[in-house]
């Protein structure tokens, strides 16, 4: 499943990405206050750095703390101590619109349960970033039937959620992320709810934007879904406990 580009324009144009660490967390604790006095560390103390246009598989099981790190890592939550700076800005010093703003241009979120509008089309679904920042209307329709090209969807952009199968629903939620050009994806479980052949199609996407430009970070606890990264880090109990190229990269001798 080749990934077309974006638009006509954007053909020579690669992902514009920061050079150096885009990603930067420092000894980052998340605590939760149970009541009672009782209080849970769902991450504790965890330091990682990751490099534009890597490729890296956040692994663990339930539990482990990963889809916290991805939430603080998404701007969708913040740390109860320590420091996180992407793109080179302290994000405990942006405001909720600069917040909103990196959410809705610099990272592209796509999610297990595809969160898509039940009741509009896919080619209003990946619309909807656009319809935030207030992009006109024909531009809006030009740039999301060029986003469900890229996902080899355009013939299928005037069908609801339910008139596609899974994969196709992972797809649009692809588009969806790819609308606004962020250099960064940010995937949580993308291959929950599909069957491994169409897994498999989904992950080959994630290569190619990888192959693009962009920085490619998966939330997974399937190791083999892990192996399409370059680097995985396992979380367990709030606590990274590797951090190792993958296979595929010690079998390439990247």
């Amino acid at each position: 499943m080749a990934l077309q580009m974006i638009s006509e324009a954007d053909a020579s144009k690669p992902v514009t990405v920061p050079q150096g660490d885009v990603i930067v967390v420092e000894d980052i604790w998340r605590t939760y206050d149970m009541g009672s006095e009782q209080q849970v560390n769902a991450l504790q103390g965890i330091n990682l750095k990751i490099r534009h246009n890597e490729y890296v598989a956040i692994m663990g099981p339930s539990g482990s703390g990963k889809s916290t790190l991805m939430n603080i890592i998404g701007c969708l939550d913040t740390p109860s101590r320590g420091t996180y700076r992407l793109n080179g800005h302290l994000v405990s010093d942006l405001n909720d619109d600069e917040l909103a703003r990196i959410r809705n241009r610099e990272i592209g979120f796509v999610f297990q349960t595809f969160n898509l509008l039940a009741r509009a089309s896919a080619l209003h679904n990946v619309e909807l970033p656009l319809i935030y920042n207030g992009t006109p209307a024909a531009e809006r329709i030009e740039r999301a039937t060029a986003a469900l090209r890229a996902v080899n969807l355009e013939g299928r952009m005037n069908h609801k959620p339910n008139e596609l199968s899974g994969g196709q629903r992972q797809r649009v939620a692809i588009a969806r992320a790819l609308i606004n050009r962020p250099s960064i994806i940010l995937a949580d479980e993308p291959t929950g709810n599909l069957d491994s052949k169409t897994g498999d199609e989904i992950m080959a996407l994630f290569d190619e934007l990888h192959a693009r430009g962009n920085t490619i970070i998966v939330v997974t606890h399937e190791p083999d879904i892990a192996e399409f990264a370059h680097r995985i880090v396992h979380i367990r109990d709030g606590v990274i406990a590797s951090d190792v190229a993958s296979s595929r990269v010690r079998r390439s001798g990247e």
